[in-house]
């Protein structure tokens, strides 16, 4: 996703030091070359060599480094993206006054590069007005920020902000500033549905699916590094919602219909990835039903087909996807909703394959279009959800 992309993280000195070597290791995992500048403070809590074994560079910490007397003017230009993380109440308020007293302060006088700062302080230093100021000063001049949480603090419990955001919060950030410039989701209003649905037979059965959604999660995690403000309407899941993405649960097929609908107008990219309940008991009782040695029959009605009623709804200009679990003919079945259901791409999974469909970490899919089929590999559903998202980028 950001393979070969230059960073630089610098590392002033607090306690959340130990985080930093967590941010490092995920960046390069993810492909980007990472430089590394302490302030003499954070080598205090981390030393420079376990930033240098996780970063496979050399760790940088003075402006009187040998062989790097303009480390200052050559980081602040060749990095796409300046990481402070943590960045203390005294780094910020140098920062803000233009002092350049240390190589990462002078290095942010010289930068010409977006910057993604992660505070992390006591929380009444957090709250004191002079920080509340050096943090609109530096916004003013363009500066992106992430957190501080709420938490534990070195000294112990507290409710108030001050904790410095976890390492994979920080670094879905600056994966967004990497990737958004130059993706035409950036600034697009992406809906997402992902994960099963319930319908109640009684308080303590239902009728669902094994869906997982993650699928659909990984859709709308992808959509956020891309620069989407991205909703995501899950049914029951255990995943958790990825960073940045605004997420509204749901239970029954009907009550996602109902978000859905509510959202859509404002809608320039819709991904149908959730698997609802096909049918509901014809009705409900609202007390546990006891058991019997006998068979028990239910009456089962048709729910709402929440994407085809969508059709009459959608902007002329919102970009629709849709996604069929099918078996054998699943092509012609496939095709045919994507007609009935007005749709610009459907994703056609199979239900019979192994490591594919429900639950599984990886899935094999086609992507039909009204003039295309394109059949992917078994890939990971994360890559699916890029290859997707590379789809509907050509589509705007």
């Amino acid at each position: 996703m950001i393979v070969d992309r230059p960073v630089m993280l610098g590392v002033s000195g607090g306690i959340a030091c130990y985080k930093a070597c967590s941010i490092v290791r995920q960046l390069v995992e993810a492909g980007a070359t990472v430089d590394v500048v302490m302030t003499a403070s954070a080598t205090e809590f981390v030393r420079p060599v376990t930033f240098e074994a996780l970063s496979g560079r050399t760790v940088l910490r003075s402006l009187w480094q040998p062989d790097e007397a303009l480390a200052h003017i050559r980081l602040g230009r060749e990095s796409d993206l300046i990481i402070l993380a943590p960045a203390t109440a005294n780094l910020l308020a140098r920062a803000a006054c233009g002092i350049a007293d240390d190589l990462l302060t002078a290095i942010l006088l010289a930068a010409e590069t977006q910057v993604l700062a992660a505070p992390a302080m006591n929380d009444a230093m957090y709250a004191h007005p002079t920080t509340a100021a050096n943090i609109e000063t530096l916004e003013g001049r363009g500066w992106h920020f992430v957190g501080p949480a709420t938490g534990p603090l070195a000294e112990g419990p507290s409710d108030k902000p001050g904790r410095m955001s976890e390492p994979e919060e920080i670094v879905a950030h600056a994966t967004r500033l990497l990737r958004a410039p130059a993706s035409a989701l950036q600034g697009k209003r992406v809906l997402v549905t992902a994960g099963p649905t319930r319908e109640h037979i009684d308080p303590v059965r239902t009728i669902s699916n094994p869906s997982s959604g993650k699928m659909g999660f990984s859709v709308a995690e992808a959509a956020f590094t891309r620069g989407a403000d991205v909703i995501l309407v899950s049914g029951p899941s255990q995943l958790k919602t990825p960073v940045g993405v605004d997420a509204v649960r749901v239970e029954s097929t009907l009550e996602m219909l109902e978000v859905v609908r509510a959202q859509l107008p404002d809608v320039d990219v819709l991904v149908m990835a959730a698997a609802p309940a096909d049918y509901l008991p014809g009705s409900t009782a609202d007390h546990k039903l006891p058991r019997t040695d006998g068979r028990i029959t239910l009456e089962l009605e048709p729910t709402p087909d929440i994407l085809e009623s969508t059709a009459t709804r959608r902007s002329s200009n919102c970009v629709t996807i849709g996604f069929a679990l099918e078996s054998e003919p699943g092509l012609e079945r496939a095709r045919a909703k994507l007609e009935r259901k007005q749709l610009d791409l459907i994703v056609l999974n199979w239900a019979t394959q192994a490591d594919a469909g429900f639950e599984s970490d990886t899935n094999r899919t086609t992507f039909i279009t009204r003039r295309t089929v394109t059949e992917l590999p078994l890939l990971p559903k994360q890559e699916v959800a890029e290859r997707l998202l590379d789809a509907i980028e050509e589509m705007l």
